[in-house]
């Protein structure tokens, strides 16, 4: 009974990894048709962000606060990420809708960028270049709501624009002197710093639970809830199900089917941060961390069914258990006297990467027999 709990409680954990890696890009690809190869660098922003976040609160000013610094990078990673998504769509991917090759052709280019962007650019400036552009986005609106600059938009932009470089300067040129840290560029790997209530394990009797992957495993179940009320039970979640059902007919009923995009790949983006947050409490962050979740995203989405969500979330409970079961050699504690011959076959997959290895062959099988996923559901690729 041990062995069985244990097993399911690191498969739950592997796959709340997964899961909340491609909860975002299963509301991209499921919905949208995007294929985004840049989703892993969009994690790998939401890691960074939450290194900048766990920084800033180790300033005299902000420590006694520390220990809850990690539920502000969440929010954080969410919005900047989303805000990188939602800049992809506007410049990249609105231009692409329809044609899933060409977006996975420029999503893989802007995938390559962002991971040499963070290589080069210090954290002190790249901070203040996301601050920047959250002054942009925002100036209009207040210039608006401010002043009735409405019947002045060249006014309002010129001014935005101006405000915002002068805040971007201002922030990174505070942040290299407060904090010399993140003054450097930011190639080599980074580690986040776990509050105290985060660390070590918990424990019950023989069984020892690291509190760290409760975290991950409550994280991702907010995450699920909030993603499925989002959906289900707002407005824009229905104009979301609208759009993906009947792109046509929800533009002539009014429905502001540009609007829906942007917020449907900005959503999507920014839970691609809240997994970044995630990923950063189980090691060092750098600029390859996405690539390491990308595959194993999409796999999920497949085999789940493109846009379904309870579909995604038993294909990764599937794969944790899986690779948790192969990868740790689980069957010879089970069965100690197995064949000599199927022995060695255990024990050459009993390493996590030729785990994933085996896992990927079955999900492949799998789809040979069920193509669409095991809960397929219409989208916006299917319509005819």
């Amino acid at each position: 009974m041990t062995l069985l709990l244990e097993s399911l409680f690191n498969g739950a954990a592997i796959g709340s990894v997964l899961l909340i890696a491609a909860l975002g890009l299963a509301i991209v690809f499921g919905l949208m048709g995007v294929i985004n190869l840049a989703h892993g660098e969009l994690m790998m922003l939401g890691a960074y962000t939450t290194y900048v976040v766990q920084s800033f609160f180790k300033l005299p000013l902000l420590e006694p606060l520390f220990g809850g610094y990690i539920f502000v990078a969440v929010v954080v990673a969410f919005l900047v990420s989303g805000l990188v998504g939602l800049l992809l769509e506007r410049s990249v991917i609105r231009r692409l809708y329809g044609r899933p090759l060409e977006t996975l052709l420029a999503t893989w280019g802007v995938s390559l960028i962002l991971q040499q962007f963070v290589r080069t650019v210090p954290l002190a400036w790249s901070t203040g270049l996301w601050l920047a552009a959250m002054v942009a986005l925002a100036g209009p609106l207040v210039g608006n709501r401010l002043w009735g600059l409405r019947q002045r938009p060249w006014l309002l932009r010129l001014g935005s624009w101006v405000v915002a470089a002068a805040v971007g300067v201002a922030a990174a040129g505070w942040i290299r002197g407060a904090m010399p840290k993140l003054a450097r560029a930011s190639a080599r790997n980074v580690d986040v710093t776990a509050p105290r209530w985060l660390r070590g394990g918990l424990d019950l009797g023989d069984w020892t639970l690291p509190i760290p992957r409760l975290v991950i495993i409550g994280l991702t179940i907010l995450a699920v809830v909030a993603v499925y009320w989002f959906l289900n039970r707002s407005l824009w979640g229905l104009r979301i199900r609208a759009v993906t059902q009947n792109r046509t007919m929800s533009d002539c009923l009014g429905i502001p089917t540009q609007t829906v995009d942007a917020l449907t790949f900005g959503v999507g983006s920014g839970l691609a941060g809240v997994a970044g947050v995630a990923v950063s409490l189980l090691g060092s962050v750098g600029p390859n961390v996405g690539g390491d979740y990308i595959v194993g995203c999409f796999m999920v989405v497949v085999l789940g069914g493109v846009g379904n969500l309870w579909g995604a979330v038993v294909a990764s409970a599937g794969i944790g258990v899986l690779t948790d079961v192969i990868g740790a050699g689980r069957l010879l504690e089970v069965w100690p006297q197995m064949p000599a011959r199927l022995q060695q076959g255990v024990e050459f997959f009993a390493t996590t990467s030729m785990a994933r290895v085996l896992v990927f062959a079955l999900i492949v099988l799998v789809l040979q027999v069920r193509p669409a996923g095991l809960f397929p559901q219409r989208g916006r690729m299917a319509e005819v």
